[in-house]
């Protein structure tokens, strides 16, 4: 008798096993569907996104080791801070729309939580000097510098990824900046690094968000302008510290998107009969709504 021509079904006895398969079942092998070719010079563009938090960390470690040493005042450091800051929010008000400025918080709302900010930071201060006396300075730096990598590690950097938390990245900053603020000279001093520590990592980020939109140019001088403001301010304090960071720098910046870019052609995606169903939610609009 004739043998009939195998299908791909489960709920008919063809007399062969379940996982059997026939000469055609390769016919529908497709490599590389879905492959998205890198550029170049996009990606070390996008690199800079990481390399501009870096250097935050950088600047913010610098300038602890600068009022440690008594070679930069807490007066100075809060009112250049300040000012610095009261320019960004005023770059951030003109570059955003005028939907999302009625959509979201107004001046006032930004006014207030800076003042209650400030005042709950002003009455705390004699407490963060005075936080951490039982515990030894170098336990407080191993502390601090763990807390500055968690900010790198999980600070949002643009694509969704499973280690991103924004609310991790900055509260593990704060504990860093309390640590360090607990070994420095006067409530005033404590008072002043914290500031500047919420200005350099919840603020910053989020000017640089908005800057970001609005093209390449404002992105590239963004991290060209950090990271020489790092760099310098390593090099006054250690120079062998700041060789190695300007070399880690240039290989996140402009040798690793090389290295993506070569790696794009050894993938090797396969797709065929094997893949489980995917519903299209879009064809399906009742199925996404239940």
């Amino acid at each position: 008798m004739t043998r009939s021509k195998w299908q791909k079904i489960l709920y008919e006895d063809q007399g062969v096993s379940d996982n059997y398969v026939d000469e055609t079942f390769l016919d529908e092998l497709k490599k590389n569907l879905y492959i998205r070719s890198y550029d170049y010079w996009r990606a070390a563009q996008e690199s800079g996104t990481f390399t501009q938090q870096m250097c935050s960390v950088c600047i913010f470690v610098v300038v602890f080791i600068y009022m440690d040493q008594e070679k930069l005042s807490p007066q100075v450091l809060f009112i250049v801070s300040s000012l610095l800051t009261l320019i960004g929010y005023c770059i951030k008000v003109i570059i955003h729309d005028k939907q999302e400025i009625n959509n979201k918080r107004t001046k006032m709302d930004d006014l207030k939580t800076a003042v209650i900010f400030v005042s709950f930071s002003l009455i705390l201060c004699p407490v963060l000097v005075s936080l951490t006396q039982t515990i030894s300075t170098d336990t407080i730096y191993c502390m601090s510098t763990v807390m500055l990598l968690s900010n790198v590690l999980f600070h949002d950097y643009g694509p969704y990824s499973a280690v991103v938390s924004s609310p991790l990245s900055l509260n593990a900053a704060i504990f860093a900046a309390v640590c360090l603020a607990s070994r420095l000279h006067t409530p005033l001093h404590a008072f002043s690094i914290v500031t500047f520590a919420l200005e350099i990592f919840a603020l910053w980020p989020m000017l640089r968000i908005e800057l970001k939109k609005r093209g390449s140019i404002c992105q590239n001088t963004m991290s060209v302008l950090v990271g020489v403001i790092a760099s310098a301010a390593l090099w006054s304090v250690s120079p062998f510290g700041a060789t190695i960071f300007i070399t880690v720098h240039l290989l996140i910046n402009f040798a690793c998107p090389a290295w993506l870019c070569r790696l794009q052609s050894s993938k090797n995606n396969i797709y065929g009969p094997w893949d489980e169903a995917i519903i299209n939610s879009m064809e399906h609009p009742k199925v996404a709504r239940n």
